[in-house]
């Protein structure tokens, strides 16, 4: 008979079970795929209209500032997952644990990380429906229409099949064939609008008439801007399924697959970005492919792209979540870890975010609020703080300014970002349709 398993065995068991913890075989170029996924979102073609609300000083201003501002970050988060020798931070709320100490730390990341992960892929569950309503009407303009609610519902059933998947290493093909579209449907967009040309009369000017409302629609722009560069909320997670020794950490490899991913970003980013907004001007839609009706079938074909890739996004973003609510359910109420437990949890959550989804379809409308209010925080300044509190540079050094310099970017985006994207929902409210 077998001696009863100790609590250290216990816990390890339950680690190796838990979606996070549960493989540590990942290669470099899985991290680069999976932080494409996660960056490179739908919002990508909110840029273009971005672009218009900021103008183009501003908005190149923004752009190029947040890419180097989000490498510079994401560098400091892969380098503080082992900053302890002999331990690694396999979740963002245990750095933070580490830095503010046991409850101070999880009350400030959790909420924050929560509000992100869970925020898109509602967001993704909306984009995901209308993108394959889109191909529909595209695809067959006199077909009968069906409601939004119905594509998104069909979108969901897709992920309650996927949601099973166990880990991040499970879902690498899926990554890898969003990556792959993140860049098809980019490429298509502003290759397409180059192809158009210059659309007559076109005007640079923004499109509010009164300076409050210039001022609030360029707000609610830097939020969407903020909301492009959401994948640091998961990249200790990503970097925690690559093996580490002390002949090769984890951040070696770790390191390569962002720098290749943030090469992507700016390949799918800034085209689309300026030459979106140099051939619409401020005629543009907050999605550049409703802009760009024809040719029909590249506009469907795009559409058809923008499904799968947010099919990967969903899942990267759920798997941390998935984490977090197996780890509770399993450590704090003792669930027994198993199929049955994973199948009920998961599909709970999809169904959740399929329901916010339909009950409220404009929640794409909340990107600039929630782009300020919870991704400026993760992405632009909360790493610097957790380097400052952990790594302790010297003060005036130049690691010390650029960490300030970033936390009051980061700051202001809090602050202000939100600001706008309330006034826009509070001014469209009238023309929103619950349960559409």
């Amino acid at each position: 008979m077998a001696p009863p398993a100790t609590s250290t065995e216990k816990e390890q068991a339950i680690d190796d079970w838990l979606p996070i913890t549960s493989s540590r075989n990942a290669k470099w170029w899985y991290s680069a795929f999976h932080n494409v996924t996660a960056m490179v979102g739908a919002g990508v073609l909110s840029l273009p209209y971005a672009m218009s609300e900021l103008g183009w000083g501003p908005g190149i201003v923004a752009m190029l500032l947040s890419w180097i501002i989000t490498l510079y970050t994401l560098w400091q988060m892969v380098e503080m997952h082992e900053c302890v020798p002999g331990k690694r931070f396999d979740r963002y709320h245990e750095l933070g644990q580490h830095a503010f100490g046991d409850k101070l730390g999880l009350w400030i990341v959790v909420p924050q990380q929560l509000i992100v992960e869970v925020g898109v892929c509602i967001v993704y569950m909306v984009t995901g429906g209308k993108s394959f309503e889109k191909c529909y009407t595209v695809a067959c303009p006199d077909c009968n229409p069906l409601r939004t609610s119905s594509w998104i519902m069909i979108f969901a059933a897709i992920h309650l099949l996927l949601s099973q998947l166990p880990n991040f290493n499970s879902i690498t093909l899926v990554s890898l064939a969003a990556a792959v579209m993140s860049l098809s449907y980019s490429t298509i967009a502003w290759a397409a609008s180059a192809h158009k040309g210059r659309v007559a009369d076109v005007d640079y000017g923004k499109t509010a008439s009164t300076a409050a409302g210039q001022t609030f629609n360029f707000l609610s722009a830097l939020g969407d801007v903020a909301f492009a560069y959401a994948g640091h909320n998961v990249v200790l997670e990503i970097q925690a399924t690559i093996p580490s020794t002390p002949d090769r950490p984890s951040k070696k490899p770790m390191w390569q697959g962002v720098v290749l991913a943030y090469i992507v970003v700016a390949i799918c980013y800034l085209p689309v970005a300026f030459v979106g907004y140099y051939v619409f001007g401020n005629s543009v839609d907050d999605n550049i492919l409703i802009t760009l009706e024809k040719p029909r079938w590249l506009v469907a074909m795009a559409n058809i792209f923008v499904v799968v890739h947010v099919i990967g996004s969903y899942q990267i973003y759920a798997m941390p979540v998935f984490d977090m609510l197996e780890t509770f359910l399993v450590k704090k109420l003792r669930f027994r870890p198993g199929l049955p437990l994973r199948l009920i949890a998961r599909s709970l959550y999809v169904v959740f975010t399929a329901l916010v989804g339909i009950a409220i379809p404009f929640f794409g409308g909340l990107l600039g609020f929630f782009g300020g209010f919870a991704f400026a925080p993760t992405t632009y300044y909360l790493p610097c703080i957790l380097w400052l509190k952990i790594m302790k540079p010297k003060t005036f050094s130049l690691s010390w300014f650029t960490n300030w310099f970033c936390i009051i970017v980061g700051l202001l985006l809090t602050v202000f970002a939100p600001i706008g994207g309330l006034q826009s929902i509070i001014v469209n409210a009238s023309t929103y349709k619950f349960f559409s």
